[in-house]
């Protein structure tokens, strides 16, 4: 009898249990820098980001300047202490890490790692950080929760305001936020928005991104890209406002 329960459970058309629960801290990957080389993004030495290839051999495409890994969704991972990189996916140079930043993950949080800041050619070198991603506790449905990130190194602290297409009414979202630095989500309601940022005190548009869709009951992060010091309204090295949808 025994045997046959054995058997039974070998034979190769056997259901599977597949049930069980996912790791509980998530970590979202952002290519901010300039002027960075397309990255695969590790945790430790464990690649958690790819490119999908049809040959059977690694894609050297991996995710670009001003690109997201993994199409913008959370990966999940085993609370701990890690080390964060973007390493290089071409041939040449491949693997090479070009930015780090260590992070406690704890179970149950959100995260975001940026490469951030001007590539070093040199050195073969961008900045990088580690920010939580600290939603709200109970989320109103009614309303979208929006966030502002800094990765522009060469920029002074910066507010982000919403200006709403339809009335005019402009709001701050949050206060001013320092490179390598976010704000707190904050509740704006449903609509379409033209989004500006200001230096703390001033009334000149520094970035501007029109048309901007906040859907109730999302939850979004805009992030600033870029080299501040570019003027132009096409270079990809401009500074840019990037919308990503944490939930």
């Amino acid at each position: 009898m025994l045997g046959a329960v054995a058997l039974a459970a070998c034979e190769k058309n056997a259901v599977q249990d597949i049930t069980g629960t996912l790791p509980g801290a998530r970590m979202l990957y952002f290519n901010f820098g300039v002027g960075t080389p397309s990255v695969n993004f590790y945790a430790n030495d464990s690649k958690v980001t790819a490119i999908l290839s049809a040959t059977g051999v690694e894609s050297t495409f991996g995710v670009a300047s001003g690109g997201v890994g993994s199409g913008a969704r959370y990966a999940a991972l085993e609370p701990g202490q890690y080390t964060f990189s973007g390493r290089i996916s071409a041939t040449i140079d491949k693997d090479l890490p070009i930015a780090s930043a260590p992070a406690t993950l704890l179970d149950g949080k959100a995260y975001s790692f940026y490469i951030s800041g001007i590539y070093n050619t040199d050195t073969k070198s961008a900045e990088s950080f580690v920010i939580e991603d600290a939603f709200v506790d109970t989320l109103d449905y009614t309303v979208a929760y929006v966030r502002f990130v800094n990765t522009i190194s060469n920029a002074n602290p910066m507010t982000l305001f919403a200006i709403s297409t339809t009335t005019g009414v402009e709001v701050p979202i949050g206060a001013a936020v320092a490179y390598k630095s976010g704000g707190a989500f904050t509740a704006v309601p449903n609509g379409v928005y033209n989004v500006v940022t200001r230096y703390a005190g001033g009334s000149t548009n520094v970035i501007t991104r029109n048309g901007v869709n906040f859907v109730a009951g999302r939850v979004l992060t805009i992030g600033a890209r870029g080299d501040i010091t570019v003027t132009s309204t096409t270079l990809p090295t401009r500074p840019q406002l990037d919308l990503t949808a944490n939930r």
